[in-house]
Order: structure tokens, then sequence, then C-alpha cells
């Protein structure tokens, strides 16, 4: 399957999810049918390199066929996108995309699990990530989850609580991260989730269902683990490598959340144009407002793409875009909640769901706080800690 036929399943995929729009802003959950949907559409194919059998190329020229993939499909269901955009995401994030040659004495150990990472994907397998501590902020490298050794081959028994684990039950591996036991570095593992019961009897036991207000159907539960096996990445330190800075993964979150604004303005468009010229002046002026500020967010978007399409800004251009959409999604929706009325909060409206939806790309990977401390640093000539 080539990348145009990706594209046009997409396409036709949200216009199906579109059209049960009201069913599915009322789910709390997550369904199989949908992401077998989405398997079906050659979209997993986006984490394997073309010379793998995918249609991925490389984070230049790959990063916004991807993000308009994520755009299309938050048209219909955004949460379904959400959970979709962590599948190339954490790919990337674990090095296996992006980097295809490790130093001595690993690289024949890395080249041999980037493969069966891709073959993973291109027998349908969906992966995800429950990478978040509770009380780390955000911050990956305040991970205090212990992994200790039981093979020479990489393989791991991990403790500690995770949360934040998007497409939990849907997705079939999920990266993460831990410190060995006897170093002192937080190193990146992934980890088989297929059958695996959350009661505690297989090592995972569910803490906490995920029952945010907003995106409330990704299934981003809260786990505690407890000797669980998990398999230790080929190319020890890969977190360090600066190929994780590239920006890939903020645009692909931000792609979800853009595709939101464009279906919502779109759609208040048509309720006010009805209006005629009953409109009132206040209401106008909102209108004008959202006008302006749709378009600043599209500006921030495209810059976050040229970014990293050209690499010339470097991590803190997506970082910076990232935080700038996060803003003006949040007054955006704001303002068309105000222009459509009260009305806009009833379960049969769409925009009370949308507004609730766009205030995630703030908190996702890098989280608000991490995010301006990333920020302050990169505009005083630093780098930052890298998250993706």
């Amino acid at each position: 399957m080539d990348a145009q036929a990706v594209v046009d399943n997409i396409w036709d995929l949200a216009g199906e999810f579109a059209k049960e729009r009201g069913e599915r802003q009322l789910r709390r959950d997550l369904r199989r049918a949908d992401f077998d949907k989405i398997k079906d559409s050659g979209y997993l194919l986006t984490a394997v390199p073309v010379d793998q059998g995918g249609i991925y190329e490389n984070v230049e020229r790959s990063t916004r066929p991807i993000c308009d993939m994520l755009r299309t499909l938050a048209h219909g269901d955004p949460s379904i996108a959400l959970v979709s955009a962590m599948h190339p995401a954490v790919i990337s994030f674990g090095g296996w995309l992006n980097l295809p040659e490790a130093p001595e004495p690993h690289r024949e150990a890395w080249e041999k699990q980037r493969r069966w990472v891709f073959q993973t994907a291109l027998d349908g397998f969906q992966w995800g990530t429950i990478v978040s501590e509770p009380g780390s902020g955000g911050d990956t490298g305040k991970t205090i989850a212990v992994a200790k050794p039981i093979s020479q081959e990489g393989e791991y028994l991990l403790s500690g609580e995770k949360h934040f684990g998007s497409g939990s039950g849907m997705t079939s591996y999920m990266v993460r991260t831990a410190i060995p036991e006897g170093e002192s570095e937080v190193e990146s593992f992934f980890m088989d989730m297929r059958g695996v019961p959350w009661d505690g009897s297989a090592g995972v036991k569910l803490a906490a269902e995920w029952d945010g207000w907003g995106m409330t159907a990704t299934q981003s539960h809260a786990m505690t683990f407890q000797d669980f096996p998990v398999t230790r990445s080929a190319w020890p330190g890969i977190r360090q490598q600066p190929q994780l800075g590239v920006g890939s993964a903020g645009c692909m979150f931000t792609a979800v959340i853009v595709g939101v604004i464009e279906v919502a303005v779109d759609t208040a468009r048509q309720r006010v144009q009805r209006k005629g010229d009953s409109i009132r002046a206040y209401e106008q002026t909102e209108w004008a407002q959202i006008e302006l500020e749709s378009w600043l967010i599209h500006q921030a978007y495209e810059g976050m793409l040229r970014s990293v399409e050209t690499g010339g800004g470097g991590p803190l251009g997506s970082r910076v875009g990232k935080e700038a959409v996060a803003q003006l999604a949040e007054s955006v929706m704001l303002r068309i909640c105000k222009v459509i009325g009260g009305g806009s909060f009833s379960r049969h409206s769409p925009f009370g769901y949308w507004q609730q939806d766009v205030r995630a790309l703030g908190f996702l990977r890098p989280p608000w706080g991490l995010a301006f401390d990333q920020i302050f640093e990169g505009a005083m000539g630093g780098q930052g800690k890298d998250e993706g």
C-alpha cells in the first residue's frame, strides 16, 4: 500500500467517524472495531521505513504527511486521532525510525531490534506509550521506576507507577522509561501488552481509569507494575542522542488539535451564517477574533512543520509552536461557545466537547511547566531537556 492510498483511506475513515459524531462524543472508552479500521487503512505503515515495506521516508519528508492524516482523522474522532498519533511518535522517539546505525558494540543488536519493531507494525500491531509517572511533572528525567535484569538479551522486570497510558487496551506494545538496577541513567524500554490482564496477576494492575473531561475516550489509564517483563532498547544511552529533539512528535500531537479547530470553526461558521442580520455586534466581534486566532494557529502549525523539515529551528521551533497553538485553540473554542450561546454546552452539541478536547494539547509531552522551562532555556541559548 502506498502513501496516497493510506491518505485516501484515512479521508474515508474520518468521514465515516464524523457521521457518528454525536454518539462518539458521548463515549468514555475505545472500541476495537475502530482500531481494526485504522490498521486496515494502512496507517500503521507510517512507522515503517520504505525499505522495510512501509511509507516512512525520513523525518524531514514524512512528518507533514503523517500530520495531515492525523488532522483529517481528528475531524471525525479526536480521541482516536490522538491515540493514533502515538504510534509513529513513540517508534520515532525510541530512535528506531531515525537512527539506522548504532555504534559498536550495539550495531548488530540494534539492527535486529529495529527490524523486529517494524515487523510488528507490518503485522498490524499498534504502538503506544505509558512513560509519565505521578509526581514527575512530565519530566521523564525524573523517572524512579526500576528495571531488574533477568538475562543478557536485554530482558528485565519492571516495577513502578505509570499514568497517561494512552490507548491502553488497544495498543499491543508500549514504550516506557525506567532506571536499570545498578545504573544511574534513565533508559528506554518497551513491553508486550497483548492479552495482559489488569488485575495484578500478571504484574500489571489498573490503578485508575482515565476519566478526563476532554479526549474522554483515549483510555489513558494509570497502571501499577510489579516485576512485569520489559525489553530494553538495544542501544543503551539512546535517550541522549540528538535525534530525539527533532520535534516531530510535537507536530503530530498539535496536528490533532488543529484538526479539531478546523472542523469546529467550519461547523460554527455554518450556524453563524444562518443567523443572517440577527447576529449581534458582540458576536460579530468575537467571530472576527476567531478568524484572527484560527489564522494564527495555522501559521504556528506551519512554522512547526517547517522547523522540522528544514532543521533550522531546532527543537525550540516545535516547542514554541505547540504551546502557541495550545493557548490559541483554547481561546478560539471559548469564543465559538460564546457566539453559539448556551446551547453549545448541550450534550447534543459538539462544541462543548471540542472545547475540552483542545485543552489536552497543553498537557501533552512536554506539559505546560516543563515546556515553558524548555522554551526559556532555549531562548537563552540552551537546548533544554529533550521530550520528543
